[in-house]
């Protein structure tokens, strides 16, 4: 497989033969509105531009995965700019019927057993947060792990914080690379919304023969935990030799 870090949580994979794009952000710096986090609301998002042109990104793209769709996972350029005949898949019926009216053609609510072009596609669970309010206020999300006969098995985690769900989902499908969005994204005074560096070194110890790259950082305003600092502490911790932190464009092959 190959995972090349586009921006933010968009990722893309290739897979058994097949090309997925998932959580497409795709807009230009400073096209929308900064999130509301008490900081850093002068600037608009993203904050950063894109590491390569729309078109290279979605060039070849067999299908896109979203995992939930807030603003930063799903834009309105992906919404203009992907065919509406490509195959999307969703979390949920809620989500199926947003995309639908997007103008997408072929979409499909993921299983724990979805099978694309040979590739198992896994729905798994996740937490957008902690604490009652807050995962009220952020909605439903998934995860979803990938597998084949061919290929090393991967679990993208998507916008969760560490909790025993994430634990369960790497017993259960003892993922050889996970990918988990990581930049402690917080919302007002209501706390983190994805995985600090705390969340990341669980990962780890859940699944210490793993590859874990951390992705979703330093994009939006409500970031707290820049790659700089979680690379020192994964120094501080040890485990560093296990944990990818890759610049937007870079690439990983396994």
């Amino acid at each position: 497989m190959k995972i090349q870090q586009i921006r933010n949580a968009t990722i893309t994979v290739q897979y058994a033969g097949k090309k997925f794009l998932v959580d497409p952000m795709l807009a230009d710096k400073g096209a929308y509105s900064p999130f509301p986090a008490g900081f850093r609301e002068d600037v608009r998002n993203p904050i950063i531009d894109l590491p390569m042109s729309v078109d290279d990104i979605i060039k070849d793209v067999d299908a896109v995965i979203l995992t939930h769709l807030h603003q930063d996972h799903y834009d309105d350029v992906a919404k203009k700019v992907l065919p509406k005949s490509i195959k999307v898949f969703v979390q949920d019926e809620k989500d199926a019927k947003q995309v639908m009216n997007d103008g997408f053609q072929q979409v499909e609510v993921l299983t724990e057993n979805t099978v694309f072009e040979g590739i198992q596609l896994v729905k798994t669970q996740g937490e957008h947060g902690r604490g009652e309010e807050l995962l009220k206020a952020m909605g439903e999300v998934c995860g979803i792990v990938f597998n084949h006969r061919s290929e090393k098995t991967l679990y993208v985690a998507g916008d969760t914080v560490w909790y025993d769900g994430i634990q369960n989902e790497i017993d259960a499908h003892t993922p050889d690379v996970i990918v988990v969005n990581a930049g402690n994204n917080v919302w007002q005074s209501m706390g983190s919304l994805i995985m600090g560096k705390e969340d990341v070194y669980e990962v780890l110890k859940a699944a210490p023969k793993s590859k874990i790259i951390a992705v979703h950082m330093e994009a939006v305003n409500h970031w707290t935990l820049s790659r700089e600092e979680l690379e020192r502490y994964a120094d501080e911790k040890g485990f560093s030799s296990s944990l990818l932190i890759p610049e937007d464009g870079e690439s990983y092959t396994f």
